[in-house]
C-alpha cells in the first residue's frame, strides 16, 4: 500500500478586507498556509515570502524524518532572513510578519512545522483533533489554567500572536513528526476560518462533505455567512491509496492568495504595493550622490588649470590695482589650549561612544522584551543606549525565572542567546503544563478480567448489575486526545 494525498485549496479575501494577505500552497508532498500581518501591504509580502521558501520542498522527494524536519527548519530560516533584509532596505516594512503551518509528506511520515495561530486539524475514524498549538497570549493563559477554552474562544485578544515568522525576530517554529493512516483527513486553515466557525461545525462539515473541493467551498461559505471579517484560506486533504483509491491522488501544485497571480504562478514581489515601495526605495538610493563623488562642472565654468600646468589666479588679482596685504591672525595661546582640550574631550567621548556601540543587553520596554545596543547608563541627560531589536515577547515570559532585567552588557550573540533561552524556557514550561494536564486527565485503564474473578461472587454480581444498568457506557466514551508534543530542546534544559 502506497499512501498519497487528494487535496483542494481555496482562499477568499472575506467581506471586510481590501486585499488578501493569506498565502497557501498545496502539492503532492507539501501543504502550507501563511497568514500575513504588518499593514501597508507588507503582510501579503511576508506570507508570499514564506510560501515561496517552502514550495521547493514539494519536489525534493525527502524520505528520512530528520532530513524532512531539517528542510522545513532551513526554509523557515531562509524566509526569516529574507524578511529581515527587506525590512533593512525598506523601513516601511519593519515589523511585517506571517504565521506559517506546513505539513511535509513522505508516504506515511508527516513532518509538521508550525508558528503563529494558523491551524492544522486531523479527522481520523470520525474523531476530530487540533494537531497544532496556537502561539497566542490567550492560549498561554489557557495552558496556565487562568482562562477556560470556552472563554478563550470569544476573548477580545484571542488573535494576539506571541510567536510568528517576523523580520524583527528570529523564527522558532514547532517541529514534530507524525504518522498518517489511510482514510485520514487533514484541514489547514487561517484564523479567518477558525475564529468564526466553531470546531463542532468544522467537524460536522468535514464528515458530511466527501470531496475535498466540496469541503473547502462549504467552509469558506460558512466563514462568509459568519461575517467574513478576515481573509479566509483553507486546505482539505485526504490520505488515499494510490492503487485501491477510491479516488486518484492529486498531482498538480496549487498556489492561492497573495502568493499566486491570476494564472496560478507565483506573484513577483514587484506586483505588490510593498514590493513596489521597496524597489522605489532602492532606486532613490541609487540616484543619490555618494560622499566624495565628483560633481560635473557647470558648462560655463572655467577649467581648473591652464594647459601649461600653472594654477589659475583669481580674476581680482589680474588687475593692476594696489592691494593691501591681509594680515594673518595669530591665535592666543589660551585659545589654542582650549581648542586642544575640546578636541581631547570630544575625541574621548567619541571613543567611549564607539565602545558602547559594541555592547548589547536585554531589558523590557512597553511590556515587551527588547535587545538594546549600548549600556544601561545616561550621562548629562544623554542616553548611552538605543533600541536594537524588538522581540515582541511579553514580560510574562520571564516571570518566575532566575533572569534579572536588565541583563549585563555583552556581545550581540550573548543578547540573542538570552532571548532564545527566554523563548525556550517559556515554551518548555507551557509544554510541561500541557503534559501534566494530559496525564492528570488521562482516563485510567479498566480492570483486567483476572482481577474481577479474584474479587468473588459478590463483586461479580455487583459488576453485572452495573454493566446491565449502563450498557452504553463503554461505547459512548470519547477517545482521549494524543499526548502533547514536547520540543526536543526541553530535555537539555531539564524539562520533559
Amino acid at each position: 500500500m502506497t499512501l498519497a494525498l487528494h487535496y483542494a485549496l481555496r482562499s477568499d479575501v472575506g467581506l471586510l478586507r481590501e486585499g488578501n494577505e493569506d498565502s497557501a500552497f498545496a502539492g503532492p508532498n507539501l501543504l502550507a498556509i501563511a497568514d500575513g500581518m504588518g499593514g501597508h501591504a507588507a503582510g501579503e509580502v511576508a506570507s508570499a515570502v514564506a510560501i515561496s521558501a517552502l514550495a521547493p520542498l514539494d519536489r525534493q522527494n525527502l524520505h528520512e524524518s530528520r532530513a524532512m524536519l531539517r528542510a522545513l527548519a532551513d526554509a523557515v530560516a531562509s524566509a526569516n532572513s529574507t524578511l529581515h533584509e527587506m525590512s533593512l532596505a525598506d523601513p516601511s516594512t519593519e515589523g511585517m510578519g506571517t504565521t506559517l503551518t506546513a505539513l511535509l509528506w513522505a508516504g506515511a511520515q508527516v513532518a509538521l512545522c508550525h508558528i503563529g495561530d494558523s491551524r492544522a486539524y486531523m479527522l481520523r475514524d470520525g474523531d476530530f483533533f487540533q494537531i497544532t498549538r496556537d502561539h497566542t497570549l490567550v492560549q498561554s493563559l489557557v495552558d496556565e489554567g487562568r482562562l477556560t477554552p470556552e472563554a478563550a474562544a470569544t476573548h477580545p485578544q484571542r488573535s494576539l500572536v506571541v510567536r510568528a515568522l517576523q523580520s524583527s525576530t528570529d523564527a522558532e517554529p514547532d517541529l514534530q513528526m507524525r504518522e498518517a493512516m489511510l482514510g485520514d483527513r487533514y484541514l489547514l486553515c487561517s484564523d479567518g476560518l477558525s475564529d468564526v466557525v466553531t470546531e463542532q461545525t468544522l467537524h460536522k462539515t468535514l464528515i458530511s462533505c466527501p470531496d475535498p473541493a466540496q469541503a473547502v467551498g462549504q467552509l469558506i461559505d460558512l466563514a462568509l455567512r459568519a461575517g467574513g471579517p478576515d481573509n479566509i484560506t483553507c486546505i482539505v486533504a485526504d490520505v488515499v491509496d494510490t492503487v485501491t483509491g477510491p479516488v486518484a491522488p492529486s498531482e498538480g501544485e496549487v498556489l492561492a492568495g497573495a502568493a499566486a497571480a491570476g494564472d496560478g504562478r507565483p506573484r513577483p514581489l514587484s506586483d505588490s504595493p510593498a514590493g513596489r515601495a521597496h524597489l522605489l526605495t532602492q532606486d532613490s538610493r541609487a540616484g543619490q550622490t555618494s560622499i566624495g563623488q565628483v560633481r560635473p562642472l557647470r558648462p560655463d565654468a572655467p577649467p581648473p588649470s591652464h594647459a601649461n600646468g600653472h594654477h589659475r589666479r583669481d580674476d581680482a588679482y589680474d588687475d593692476d590695482e594696489d592691494l593691501a596685504e591681509v594680515p594673518r591672525r595669530r591665535w592666543p595661546v589660551v585659545t589654542s589650549i582650549l581648542v586642544v582640550l575640546v578636541l581631547l574631550i570630544v575625541g574621548g567621548g567619541y571613543a567611549a561612544w564607539r565602545v558602547t556601540r559594541s555592547q548589547y543587553y536585554v531589558d523590557s520596554d512597553g511590556g515587551k522584551i527588547v535587545i538594546f545596543q549600548g549600556i544601561d547608563q545616561s550621562v548629562a541627560g544623554l542616553h548611552l543606549f538605543s533600541v536594537y531589536q524588538r522581540t515582541g515577547i511579553p514580560n510574562s515570559h520571564v516571570q518566575g525565572s532566575l533572569l534579572q532585567l536588565p541583563t549585563s552588557s555583552g556581545s550581540l550573540a550573548e543578547a540573542r542567546k538570552t532571548v532564545l533561552n527566554i523563548k525556550r524556557t517559556y515554551a518548555c514550561k507551557q509544554a510541561g503544563i500541557a503534559v501534566q494536564t494530559w496525564e492528570k486527565n488521562k482516563p485510567k485503564p479498566s480492570p483486567s478480567p483476572s482481577t474481577s474473578h479474584k474479587s468473588g461472587k459478590k463483586s461479580s454480581k455487583t459488576s453485572r448489575s452495573r454493566s446491565s444498568s449502563s450498557p452504553k457506557a463503554s461505547t459512548s466514551k470519547k477517545p482521549y486526545p494524543p499526548k502533547p508534543a514536547v520540543p526536543s530542546y526541553c530535555a537539555a534544559q531539564g524539562t520533559g
